[in-house]
């Protein structure tokens, strides 16, 4: 491995999640327009691919007492949507190659649509049924859409990487915030309030619908294959670091909603507290990933923001309430950081965009298949003794692990994977 050298922040391309596969690409469209139809589909694609995980927080106590859920059934109902991720990132490229980026992405909006939907029949098999749909459908998703933004918008990727990352967490922050508001406005019903969120992606799907008639396939010429990835040390605590910090985001997604309201705050409040949170996020999503690159490396950063954000969940957990909505800040500050950093030291610790999406790849797959264990075990927790207060010790533990993984993928050197041509 050898030392990279300093880059400078709007350098830094996205993944390309479709490198060395088959790709749609638009037929000529010209137009201000078109282009500007083309970029609001995808940022609305973006805000879809997250109500799934925070309407559910927001409801937990009513969705297990509605549905009978035992602790274990209700710590799976958060954790499935997480493994889904993991399992069915690496369909992505396949399904891109095989129909196109542009098909593919709307297939993700109205199954999306109908896995959400189905979460809303008072079924539990079609509850679990739904949530894993959804999740599949968030996990393609989540590839395609950087890829298809580096594709379409190369001189405005900076821009619509902000925007599209920003309708993350407002998605988020819009299923914690508005779904206690919304299940009021639906006479009460639990079913009601958890379906209402397929009405967006269905939406979207519409809209998404012309951009798929003004596409055709073609295939690129070139195909390479990238050796060595999978047995590279820089690129584990890559990967490492991806999962664990994601497995700490998804403990605030699933059960920071159900901590607040044990601690005696009523569901709107919780859910308007953790809105806050993720929206915090979105702003340090923008903003830390061009303080990170204008160091040497990012040892001392990815460190820094794994204390900021497990200190500031303890202080959420433990804290006086009157200081909570402190802690959601700072909390939102830290974990909207780490998100961005450990997105962004996939591109620092790679020598070229083929060897980056192979290990985008890497990461997401055993990341998120990682991170479905830490919601699981907070249910857990939650199951064996009563309260949340044991959480903190899976927390602390979770945020080490991401402070030493962060400080060796922070490292100023490359992984040591070669990109070869193997045929057109």
């Amino acid at each position: 491995m050898r030392e990279t050298e300093q880059i400078d922040p709007g350098s830094i391309e996205l993944i390309d999640a479709e490198a060395a596969d088959a790709v749609s690409v638009p037929v000529q469209m010209p137009g201000t327009l078109v282009r500007f139809v083309l970029g609001a589909s995808l940022v609305l694609i973006a805000f879809n691919l997250r109500p799934v995980f925070s309407s559910a927080s927001a409801l937990l106590p009513e969705i297990t007492e509605s549905f009978g859920l035992s602790a274990a059934g209700t710590s799976l109902l958060t954790t499935l949507p997480v493994v889904c991720m993991g399992l069915f990132s690496p369909l992505a490229p396949i399904l891109a190659r095989w129909i196109g980026t542009e098909r593919t992405l709307l297939a993700v909006a109205f199954l999306l649509a109908l896995g959400t939907g189905a979460r809303g029949f008072g079924s539990v098999p079609l509850l679990f049924l739904g949530t894993a749909l959804a999740g599949a459908c968030i996990a393609v998703g989540n590839v395609l859409l950087p890829g298809l933004v580096k594709r379409d918008f190369p001189d405005k990727a900076a821009l619509l990487t902000g925007w599209y990352t920003m309708a993350l967490c407002a998605g988020a922050a819009g299923g914690a915030g508005l779904t206690i508001p919304l299940q009021s406005v639906l006479d009460g019903s639990v079913n009601a309030a958890l379906a209402v969120w397929a009405l967006p992606a269905l939406l979207v799907g519409m809209l998404w619908f012309p951009q798929v008639l003004a596409t055709r396939n073609v295939a690129k010429r070139d195909r390479y294959a990238v050796r060595g990835m999978w047995r590279d040390r820089l690129a584990w605590n890559v990967t490492l670091f991806m999962g664990l910090q994601s497995a700490l985001a998804y403990c605030v997604f699933g059960w920071l909603v159900p901590i607040l309201r044990a601690r005696g705050l009523d569901g709107v409040t919780a859910g308007a507290i953790v809105s806050v949170s993720v929206m915090v996020q979105a702003a340090s999503c923008l903003v830390i990933p061009h303080i990170a690159v204008r160091g040497r490396d990012q040892r001392l950063i990815n460190v820094v923001l794994a204390g900021l954000a497990v200190v500031a969940l303890l202080g959420l957990q433990f804290a006086p309430l009157s200081t909570v909505w402190i802690w959601a800040i700072l909390q939102g500050v830290g974990q909207g950081g780490l998100i961005a950093v450990a997105l962004t030291v996939i591109v620092l610790r790679t020598k070229d965009p083929h060897a980056a999406a192979q290990l985008s790849g890497m990461a997401q797959c055993v990341g998120y298949t990682l991170a479905a264990i830490g919601p699981l075990v907070v249910g857990f927790i939650r199951g064996w003794t009563g309260s949340f207060e044991w959480s903190a010790a899976l927390f602390v533990a979770l945020g080490l692990g991401v402070a030493v993984n962060g400080w060796y993928a922070g490292r100023a050197i490359h992984v040591e994977a070669e990109t070869v041509k193997i045929g057109t």
